[in-house]
């Protein structure tokens, strides 16, 4: 390698480093050590150390053509230690700006959503929900309107004929209303019969087909 290339790999070496000590304060600082499974860890840790070093691989193939010297390591840890005792304290502060920033404006954009978009959503869904309340009542109310109407109508239409069935039945002698009565009655018990046969017939069906 010429001078000038080596003088670059050593200055891209040491900016590695200090990438590393960025990348290495932002990852703990989302990791959450104490609040994950150690596992979970564990794994993260290996792909976070398996991507740093292929990028720092990249970097290094981009500069001098991917050669290793040892002195890029003492670079790598010239460039971290800088970070450590220079610009650590300020890229820790301007973080958890940047991230009380980012919370900020998720919370003011999930608030706009809420009453932008979700609130008009619930308003109409109630809306068409009381609307379909009122009309089903309407349809009852107009239901049974219709039906006491009709009611109202064939009473009519057949006051006539039960005014001529009771004028008939109050000149019908005692003698023959009784009659009369006594055979209803008798109707009404073969009905009954009849029905007790069928409830009989129906129960046996049941305990046979079981």
């Amino acid at each position: 390698m010429t001078i000038t290339t080596q003088f670059l790999t050593m200055l891209a070496m040491i900016g590695m480093g200090g990438w590393l000590g960025m990348a290495l304060d932002t990852y703990n600082r989302f990791l959450n050590r104490r609040e994950r499974a150690h596992w979970l860890v564990f794994v993260n840790d290996v792909l976070f150390w398996a991507v740093q070093a292929l990028l720092v691989f990249y970097v290094l193939l981009l500069v001098n053509n991917g050669e290793l010297r040892f002195y890029l390591f003492l670079a790598l840890l010239c460039g971290y230690a800088a970070y450590q005792s220079l610009l650590r304290s300020l890229y820790v502060r301007v973080l958890e700006w940047f991230i009380q920033l980012a919370v900020r404006t998720g919370n003011i954009i999930a608030q706009l959503f809420r009453y932008i978009v979700i609130r008009p959503l619930v308003l109409l869904g109630q809306m068409a929900l009381a609307l379909l309340l009122f009309a089903w009542r309407l349809v009852i109310w107009t239901g049974r309107f219709l039906l006491l109407a009709v009611w109202k109508a064939v009473v009519l239409l057949f006051a006539p004929f039960r005014w001529t069935g009771i004028a008939v039945w109050r000149r019908i002698p005692p003698s023959r209303r009784a009659w009369v009565e006594k055979f209803f009655r008798r109707l009404k018990g073969f009905a009954g019969q009849i029905k007790n046969t069928q409830e009989k017939i129906g129960m046996w069906l049941a305990k046979w087909r079981k």
